[in-house]
């Protein structure tokens, strides 16, 4: 058996992974990622890691609070494993610097993919080389498959199709597959709860986080309002045809595909925000059949298959959205262009599109 560096956040799912993993015989290193501690402003009086720090330990709706680190490090208790909490909060800080870009530019961003790639499987895998360890495994809802004539396994749909998030791991190096566990990926959700509750895991009803992590009373306007200080991106609203229909106090509030919170009074139908124009600083609305797309171009494409220039395959735009069937063609400087049968809503530009084969993972990239 081997040694694994398992990203333990206190809740029911790396728990249970802990378990899992012990009981095939592995030597476990449970290791917290902190980056929500308080902490003090800088010599130069600059409180952005603060404000960041204050918001993230301050509710208990969001992960990786000091209240998630106590449950891990009980957890770890129970079980008789070894557990570690490294601060990985100057880290961390350069997700925050890219959820308020990315929002301050007129784009969607998804952080939690940034987080996967940048320190899940990017810091974690850094620590476990440091120490010795042959894997790293998460309680991510995926699995991975071994495929006939290839030497990478296939990262795949988890068994509960509710609770699957191969969709936020497209990002991964596929080189670092081989040294991944996902003790969770086969089980439904009510099937880790019970076993936690089997093994007398205290995080066995823990709710699930669902905010952002660093925003967890979900207000991220006025989160990039705090970090951003006096950027003004207010501006006019007005209709794909130009027509100025209103004013608003920032693109921050609004994102592709949005209905509620628009202000907006016309006739015939609802109206979407279908663009943003961060020059401008306008926010563009239109009915439903002008949001709908049937064709974009993403960048930085990522691959968790073989390459190809080509293929037709199923392509799926937000984490929980239904795959639509379409084709993915290889563009010049690691860009593609994606074409889909039917046009899609909310293809906001900021957001990963990721193709699939059936419940495989074949790769994916950032929509532009």
């Amino acid at each position: 058996m081997a040694r694994v560096v398992l990203a333990m956040s206190g809740g029911v799912d790396s728990s249970a992974a802990a378990h899992l993993l012990q009981a095939a015989g592995h030597e476990v290193i449970g290791l917290f990622m902190r980056h929500g501690e308080p902490a003090p402003a800088g010599p130069c009086g600059d409180q952005r890691s603060s404000q960041l720090a204050i918001v993230s330990s301050a509710h208990k709706q969001g992960c990786c609070t000091a209240s998630d680190a106590a449950d891990a490090r009980r957890v770890a208790d129970r079980l008789g494993i070894s557990f570690y909490a490294l601060d990985f909060q100057e880290e961390f800080g350069r997700i925050v610097d890219y959820f308020v870009a990315e929002y301050t530019s007129g784009r969607t961003p998804n952080p939690c993919v940034m987080c996967n790639n940048w320190l899940k499987f990017g810091k974690l895998v850094e620590y476990a080389d440091s120490i010795g360890a042959e894997l790293v495994a998460t309680g991510h809802y995926v699995r991975l498959q071994p495929m006939p004539g290839e030497r990478v396994p296939a990262l795949v749909r988890g068994r509960d199709a509710g609770k699957d998030q191969s969709y936020v791991l497209f990002g991964i190096d596929r080189e670092v597959l081989p040294r991944l566990l996902f003790p969770v990926g086969g089980y439904e959700k009510h099937e880790i709860r019970a076993l936690a509750r089997e093994v007398g895991l205290r995080v066995a009803d823990k709710k699930d986080s669902q905010e952002i992590c660093f925003v967890p009373e979900g207000d991220y306007a006025a989160f990039v309002d705090r970090q951003e200080g006096a950027v003004d991106l207010s501006g006019e609203i007005v209709t794909v045809e130009g027509q100025v229909v209103g004013q608003h106090a920032g693109l921050q509030h609004y994102t592709i595909g949005q209905r509620k919170g628009l202000g907006i009074a016309l006739g015939g139908g609802p109206r979407y925000v279908v663009r943003l124009e961060r020059e401008a600083r306008r926010v563009v609305i239109g009915t439903r059949e002008q949001l709908g797309r049937s064709r974009f171009t993403v960048d930085r494409v990522n691959w968790l298959a073989e390459p190809a220039a080509r293929l037709e395959c199923d392509v799926q735009i937000r984490y929980q959205s239904r795959p639509a069937p379409g084709c993915v063609t290889m563009l010049e400087g690691g860009r593609a262009e994606v074409e889909l049968i039917e046009p899609r809503d909310g293809i906001a530009p900021g957001q990963a599109a990721v193709w699939y084969d059936g419940d495989r993972v074949l790769g994916g990239g950032w929509i532009e």
